[in-house]
C-alpha cells in the first residue's frame, strides 16, 4: 500500500461561502479540477486548506466529502495534525474509517516537546490506524520543531505503517541522510518534497511531491514533476525557475495569496477565515498585475 502513495499530491484550499461556512459545492468543483489537472493523490485539509481554522466536525466532513467525491480514482491523504496526541489519533481513526488511503501529521501545534515526546506523539498516531502514516517536517511553520533522521529511524522501529516524510525544510543535508539511512531497513520508505523546488529534491531521491501551487499552475507543476521523476533534471531547470518566480510572488501570503491567485484565474474559493487577513484591493490588484507578467501562466487553465 505504501508504494502506491508516491506521486504528485495536490493540496487543495478550502472554499468558503460569503457567510464563512464551507462551500461543499465549490469543494466538489475544486476536487474535480485537481483530478483533471494531474493530481496523483489529494492531501487535505493541509495548512493551505486552513486546517487550523476548521472545527473538528468540519475537518472530518471535508475528508468524508473528498472520499465520496473522488470515488477511488486517486488516494486521499487525510491531514490529522493537532495539539493533542489523542485528538490527532482520533482524527486518524476517523480518516481510516472514512476511506482515506493514508494519514499525514506534523509535530504538535503550540507545544515544543523534546524529541522523546515527539516520537511518542507520532508513534501513537501511527498505532491508531493500519493505513500508511506520513510525517510532515515543516519547521518554519511549527516554531522550529524539526524531524531528525534519528527520530525517523526510531519511529520506524515503533511503527510498521510509518511510510515516509513530507519535507518542507529545504534542508538538503537532512534529506540526503534520511533517504540513505531510512531506505536501508525499509526500501519502500518515501520522501516527498513539501515545497515545489523539485529539481533539488528529485536529485536527492524524493519520489513524490506535495503541492499547493498545483491549484494555480497545474500544468507547469506536473511537467516539472514528470521531468524530475525521469531524472531529466537539466531539462527541468527552466520550468523550475518559472515556478520559483511564482513561489516568490506568493511568499509570505499563505492561504490568502493562494485564494487571491485562484480568484484571479477564475476559480473563486472565497476568502480566508480570521485570524488570516484577505488581500486588500490594492494588494489584490498588484498581485493580478504580477501574475499577468508570468509567462508560465499563459498556458494554464482559466476558470473551472
Amino acid at each position: 500500500m505504501a508504494g502506491e502513495l508516491a506521486g504528485l499530491v495536490h493540496a487543495p484550499v478550502t472554499p468558503f461561502t460569503r457567510a464563512g461556512g464551507i462551500d461543499f459545492d465549490g469543494y466538489g468543483k475544486l476536487i474535480e479540477f485537481h483530478l483533471r489537472n494531474g493530481a496523483d493523490a489529494l492531501a487535505l485539509p493541509m495548512h493551505a486548506g486552513e486546517s487550523v481554522s476548521l472545527t473538528e466536525a468540519e475537518r472530518r466532513a471535508l475528508v468524508e466529502h473528498a472520499v465520496r467525491q473522488v470515488r477511488g480514482r486517486v488516494p486521499v491523504l487525510a491531514h490529522v495534525s493537532d495539539a493533542g496526541t489523542g485528538i490527532a489519533a482520533a482524527h486518524a481513526r476517523h480518516a481510516e474509517a472514512a476511506g482515506a488511503a493514508a494519514v499525514v501529521a506534523t509535530t504538535p501545534y503550540y507545544w515544543t516537546p523534546p524529541p522523546a515526546m515527539i516520537l511518542e506523539h507520532f508513534a501513537q498516531i501511527g498505532a491508531a490506524v493500519k493505513i500508511p502514516f506520513l510525517v510532515h517536517n515543516a519547521p518554519d511553520e511549527m516554531a522550529g520543531t524539526r524531524i531528525t533522521t534519528e527520530l525517523a529511524l526510531r519511529l520506524m522501529d515503533r511503527s510498521e505503517n510509518f511510510a515516509g516524510v513530507v519535507d518542507s525544510s529545504l534542508d538538503w543535508q537532512f534529506m540526503v541522510e534520511l533517504v540513505d539511512r531510512a531506505r536501508r531497513p525499509r526500501p519502500a520508505f518515501q520522501l516527498l518534497a513539501g515545497v515545489e523546488y523539485l529539481v533539488s529534491a528529485g536529485a536527492i531521491g524524493a519520489k513524490g511531491a506535495l503541492s499547493s501551487l498545483a491549484a494555480i499552475a497545474p500544468g507547469a507543476v506536473r511537467s516539472l514533476y514528470d521531468l524530475c521523476r525521469k531524472d531529466h533534471l537539466f531539462e527541468a531547470r527552466g520550468v523550475q525557475e518559472e515556478i520559483a518566480a511564482l513561489l516568490q510572488l506568493l511568499k509570505g501570503s499563505g492561504a490568502a495569496g493562494l485564494k487571491a491567485a485562484l480568484r484571479a484565474l477564475g476559480r473563486d474559493c472565497g476568502e480566508v477565515r480570521p485570524p488570516l487577513r484577505p488581500l486588500g484591493e490594492v494588494e489584490y490588484a498588484a498581485l493580478v498585475e504580477r501574475l499577468g507578467g508570468l509567462a508560465l501562466l499563459r498556458a494554464e487553465p482559466r476558470g473551472w
